[in-house]
């Protein structure tokens, strides 16, 4: 039922889509325009973060994750978290399939939380730009506060889930 429905949504934007290139009816020649640079993003930055997860998948063993990012790991694995997320380019796209396989691999909800949230506020790429429009003074302070909030919130959310007995479903593994 919910294929059909995805296929008769895909099928309507598509007919509106090819009406209005037809009729040069503004709205939807924007739409189909915004679509266009949108899937040429995502063709040039999605086969390259797959790849670079799969290598990580491969490459990086379980054992590496635990001890750094697991239960065991401390205040180090939000360090980790924060570094990694840090230097992780793709935004989003690239983001939470990492986040997953940190989670596959052992790493701690609330460090996998704190990668997230970290990933939304201090990637490289995004400050530097930032920097430019509002200064270095404001985007330190930006990290200074975001930083402390965002591993409070990563906690909070895991003792939230433990306390209600709301488990994540375990990933099974793949041997």
């Amino acid at each position: 039922m919910v294929k059909k429905k995805k296929l008769i949504l895909f099928i309507a934007y598509s007919v509106f889509i090819i009406v209005s290139l037809l009729f040069k009816y503004e709205p939807g020649v924007k739409i189909s325009y915004n679509f266009y640079l949108f899937a040429l993003d995502m063709i040039k930055i999605l086969p390259f973060a797959f790849i670079l997860i799969g290598l990580f998948e491969v490459w990086v063993k379980r054992e590496t994750v635990e001890k750094h990012l697991g239960t065991s790991s401390g205040i180090e694995g939000y360090f980790w978290a924060i570094a990694l997320s840090c230097t992780t380019v793709g935004g989003i796209f690239a983001t939470l399939p990492l986040a997953h396989s940190l989670y596959k691999k052992g790493a701690r909800l609330t460090v996998v939380l704190t990668y997230l949230g970290a990933a939304g506020v201090c990637r490289i790429p995004m400050t530097v730009f930032e920097v430019t429009f509002v200064g270095v003074k404001f985007s330190i302070i930006r990290w200074v506060v975001s930083l402390p909030l965002i591993i409070i919130t990563s906690i909070l959310i895991e003792k939230l889930l433990n306390n209600r007995n709301l488990d994540i479903p375990e990933v099974i593994e793949e041997k």
